[in-house]
């Protein structure tokens, strides 16, 4: 299992400031994404475990592409509540013995991606991210994508079911129609519909640009995309272990840091998970 750090840390951290009773309170995400990772771990059960983090949410290299991408979320990329409590779930987890993969300039998912192209055997990625959808494979690959009522196993079948295109074409699919949330504008007047005609009759956003006559413009926003949406599945990485003989890996650490942070209940549920279904 592959665990999209981002994503679910938000989740946990406006889950939480939802349920606040007085406006102004401090929302603590710790006890919250600690919780989470423990209920999808007792759920799903996967026989090795990973966190994948952000070492930069929007990288330079895919901005200089892309000035627009991501470029809503400048103002106020990680709440100042929050922030602060990044690095500390990122020790929490070092200390309860969960591996946490990441790399200079790359996002949780090209992490994610390059992982999943390395393990053998089957992967389940968590995330609330879409642009994961991509990385879809048969049943070996699937993303529990989270909602209400839980979470959403998408296999290939099921991105054909809701988006009418072949299920590995999710990433040429977002390009063509847009992406508000990643800062794509999408060729002009090509919605959801014509962006699944179009991958339905020339396959990838390569065959259309092979294929069909396009405004230079389109043909460079095309050619660009390409390179910003597609998550990087060739990062120097090798597949960790994920997991341990025992669980936590430093008690004594881990217990200062709960303490520390009001999250003792959490960190001791997720150790039990972890030891009931990781160890050994």
């Amino acid at each position: 299992m592959m665990i999209d750090g981002p994503s679910l840390i938000f989740r946990a951290y406006f889950g939480a400031r939802s349920r606040q009773m007085t406006p102004g309170d401090v929302v603590n995400g710790i006890p919250g994404f600690l919780d989470r990772l423990a209920r999808v771990i007792v759920e799903r059960r996967p026989t090795r475990l990973v966190v994948a983090e952000d070492r930069a949410w929007r990288p330079a290299w895919r901005v200089e592409l892309m000035p627009s991408y991501k470029s809503h979320r400048v103002a106020e990329p990680v709440p100042p509540d929050l922030a602060p409590q990044l690095p500390v779930i990122r020790r929490i987890l070092e200390a309860v013995g969960v591996d946490v993969v990441g790399v200079d300039e790359y996002e949780a998912e090209d992490v994610i991606a390059t992982l999943a192209a390395l393990a053998a055997g089957s992967v389940e990625i968590l995330s609330g991210d879409r642009d994961l959808f991509a990385l879809v494979d048969g049943a070996r690959v699937r993303v529990l994508y989270p909602g209400r009522g839980g979470y959403a196993v998408i296999d290939e079948d099921e991105v054909s079911r809701c988006y009418g295109i072949p299920g590995r074409r999710y990433a040429d699919f977002a390009i063509l129609r847009g992406d508000p949330s990643d800062g794509l504008p999408g060729l002009k007047g090509v919605g959801s519909v014509g962006a699944a005609g179009l991958i339905r009759r020339h396959e990838t956003v390569e065959g259309v640009l092979r294929d069909r006559f396009l405004r230079e413009a389109d043909r460079e926003y095309l050619e660009r995309a390409i390179r910003v949406v597609t998550p990087a599945a060739e990062l120097p990485l090798a597949l960790p272990r994920g997991r341990r003989d025992r669980y936590p890996a430093d008690e004594a650490g881990l217990a200062s840091l709960l303490a520390a942070h009001d999250a003792e209940e959490a960190g001791s549920r997720l150790s039990a998970a972890l030891q009931a279904v990781l160890a050994g």
